[in-house]
């Protein structure tokens, strides 16, 4: 017997319904999303600290307060976004009304990891609400805590008419994935990730797949090495390093890195104490197959700063490798835990065509007091997203779009983005029944004369002429 059969139907029918379309019914949803992130964001915090051993203060900065903004800025701007858009027209159609309509594409599921369990569930809830679709969501099975509280308490503030929760491991999505959705919404490993995009061909289901990759750091010889370590300390080691746009390595000379690796001691011990394991600021990897994972890749190039682990805590000290071989397992996978490799090069050009031939990261970071070299750096290299002389700060702006490129995914959200991913654009042309004499030059018998008329009327360029 299908588990899911009943409740997709169940969604199916309210979409088809209407149920969704009305702006106050959207903006109802997004109220409720809101009261359950205020009224449980103790329950949340415990959850995360659970799984995670997330601090309330890491708690609350990367998963409830970026959740809630989203929800605020969707809530203020919904019927701004819901408009139709108007579009220019040509000679041919200066009487007639051309818009794009934003539609919502029907039942949407959206697939949430483990690492931020939270954020990353509730912002694509987010845009996907707020453009008018019933949502199955599936939160990580590997953050129990966290996929409880979802399961358990989140759909009480939802209209369970239009929205569910689903459960389980690989079997599970396995079976969830052989049913048609209208939009799949994917964040997770490129495994998993063409697992996912193998399904959705075969119902020719669009997907936004949100993956990962090995997240370049360029460190140029022109910097203060202990505000670059103050910086790429924090954001490496935020959430034990399993952040998907962590920074993977660091590239930078062999002289910088002389001048780095002290800086990055001190920058340690001053953010998580001279014995990190019982500092309340750091976290723990999430289960024992990503701890055994973590601890055989500290066994490449050489430790520099850490290395130390407890199987018993699911611990690894904040740790820097150098001497690092490109060949070796710490720099051909995805390290997602709190290692930080150093990659010597010569020079900038190096740099670039190291990480130009290697597959496009969610996001790549340059420091340098030359903003030249920054400028470079972004010019000469592809990337998700890019931040000067910062960590992952480039996220926390709704304003700008947050996706992968290549291998490390496709599709954008966050937002308006968010919105618009969520939404069918459809274009929309409205004519008039009368003035039927007009498109006589287009009916046959055709001429020269008709078709010179016809090429004018139609060109791009008169997209800004006016009817006076």
């Amino acid at each position: 017997m299908d588990p899911f059969e009943d409740t997709l139907r169940r969604l199916r029918e309210a979409f088809s319904a209407g149920l969704t379309r009305p702006a106050e019914f959207r903006a109802e949803q997004l109220r409720g999303l809101g009261r359950f992130l205020q009224d449980n964001k103790q329950l949340l915090q415990d959850a995360l600290a659970q799984d995670l051993h997330k601090s309330a203060f890491e708690s609350e900065l990367s998963e409830i307060a970026i959740s809630q903004s989203e929800v605020t800025l969707a809530l203020r701007n919904l019927r701004a976004w819901m408009k139709d858009q108007r579009a220019h027209k040509n000679l041919a159609t200066q009487l007639d009304s051309a818009f794009i309509r934003k539609e919502p594409f029907g039942l949407v599921l959206i697939v949430a990891p483990w690492n931020y369990p939270l954020n990353l569930t509730l912002v694509p809830l987010v845009g996907a609400l707020a453009a008018g679709n019933c949502v199955v969501l599936k939160p990580s099975e590997i953050s129990t805590s966290v996929e409880k509280v979802l399961a358990e308490v989140l759909p009480r503030y939802l209209d369970q008419s239009c929205f569910a929760v689903v459960l389980g491991g690989p079997q599970e999505m396995g079976q969830l994935l052989e049913h048609r959705f209208d939009y799949i919404f994917f964040t997770g490993s490129p495994r998993v990730g063409r697992i996912v995009m193998t399904a959705a061909a075969k119902h020719l289901t669009p997907v936004t797949l949100e993956l990962g990759g090995k997240n370049p750091c360029y460190v140029d010889d022109n910097c203060d090495p202990q505000t670059v370590a103050n910086r790429v300390a924090w954001f490496r080691y935020f959430n034990a390093g399993q952040t998907c746009v962590a920074p993977d390595y660091i590239l930078c000379s062999p002289e910088t890195q002389e001048r780095l690796l002290p800086a990055l001691q001190s920058a340690i011990t001053r953010f998580y104490g001279d014995d990190p394991q019982s500092s309340p600021n750091l976290g723990r990897i999430i289960n024992q197959k990503q701890f055994q994972r973590l601890r055989a890749l500290l066994g490449c190039g050489r430790v520099a700063i850490g290395g130390q682990s407890d199987e018993s805590q699911r611990y690894i000290a904040p740790t820097v490798l150098v001497d690092v071989r490109e060949t070796e397992p710490v720099m051909q996978e995805e390290i997602f835990g709190p290692i930080l490799p150093i990659v010597n090069v010569r020079s900038l050009d190096e740099a670039i065509d190291f990480i130009n031939r290697r597959e496009k990261p969610l996001a790549l970071y340059a420091f340098s007091n030359s903003s030249q070299v920054v400028k470079r750096v972004l010019a000469r290299t592809s990337s998700g997203g890019f931040c000067g002389n910062d960590g992952f700060m480039h996220l926390t702006l709704a304003s700008l779009p947050f996706g992968g490129v290549g291998a490390s995914g496709m599709g954008r959200y966050h937002g308006k983005f968010s919105f618009d991913t969520f939404s069918h654009h459809r274009a929309c042309l409205l004519r008039s029944p009368r003035m039927e004499k007009v498109n006589d030059l287009r009916y046959p018998p055709h001429s020269q004369r008709n078709l010179r008329v016809l090429l004018v009327a139609m060109e791009a360029h008169c997209c800004s002429c006016t009817l006076l």
